[in-house]
């Protein structure tokens, strides 16, 4: 997975917010000015402050029809996460990726303990069984963060006045491994909005198999 060259168009939007704090809305287009789902937007404080990681949140990657759902998980570093099997066959889930090794053996149903995600980066999921699946979980070192949906849109609510780094990501992206930043000034007045361009790298998947060749599988 590699990350691209970035441009930005900042726009300021008009309107109040009270209680000190802002919304920042994101919106990732590719090079051909076609919208981005499944993008990664991280509010960075530009002063760097450190956030402790989370040791009580719940999140949930399911498995139905053969397919991770969601496809890409922003969540923080501290996060558990747990992966039902909603699908009537058993599935084997697994991450060679270096923020966190796990394997998940051949299963139906619910795994008695979920997997806690406690280091910053990007983790890849893959199916023993079935190749073509695939998904992203994006663990952050701050809390801000979310994921764009099929209008290429996201917004992340309630942000804290001040400064921030804003960062984008997704699994297709071409460029440097260093995703290029903007920084955006947030204060009461209102909300701000900020357009990111992205190239992309053609996705390569696995053929996905029509029936199996192993009965319960």
């Amino acid at each position: 997975m590699t990350l691209s060259r970035l441009g930005f168009i900042l726009l300021l939007a008009g309107g109040s917010h009270a209680g000190g704090a802002s919304g920042l809305t994101v919106t990732v287009m590719d090079d051909k000015s076609r919208p981005v789902e499944g993008a990664v937007v991280i509010a960075r404080p530009a002063d760097d402050v450190k956030v402790r990681p989370v040791t009580s949140e719940l999140a949930t990657i399911d498995q139905k029809g053969k397919e991770f759902i969601p496809h890409v998980s922003p969540i923080r570093a501290g996060t558990k996460v747990q992966f039902p099997n909603s699908d009537n066959i058993r599935h084997h889930v697994y991450s060679f990726s270096s923020a966190k090794k796990f394997e998940i053996p051949l299963y139906k149903g619910t795994p008695a303990k979920p997997i806690v995600f406690d280091k910053p980066g990007v983790v890849v999921l893959g199916c023993n069984i079935h190749d073509w699946m695939t998904a992203y979980v994006y663990v952050s070192d701050v809390p801000y963060l979310a994921v764009t949906e099929k209008d290429g849109t996201t917004t992340i609510k309630e942000l804290p006045t001040g400064t921030y780094k804003v960062e984008v990501w997704h699994p297709q992206m071409r460029g440097t491994p260093t995703p290029r930043r903007h920084q955006v000034s947030l204060n009461p007045t209102g909300p701000q909005k900020v357009v990111f361009s992205i190239k992309q790298k053609k996705a390569w998947r696995a053929r996905r198999l029509s029936s199996n060749l192993r009965r319960g599988y």
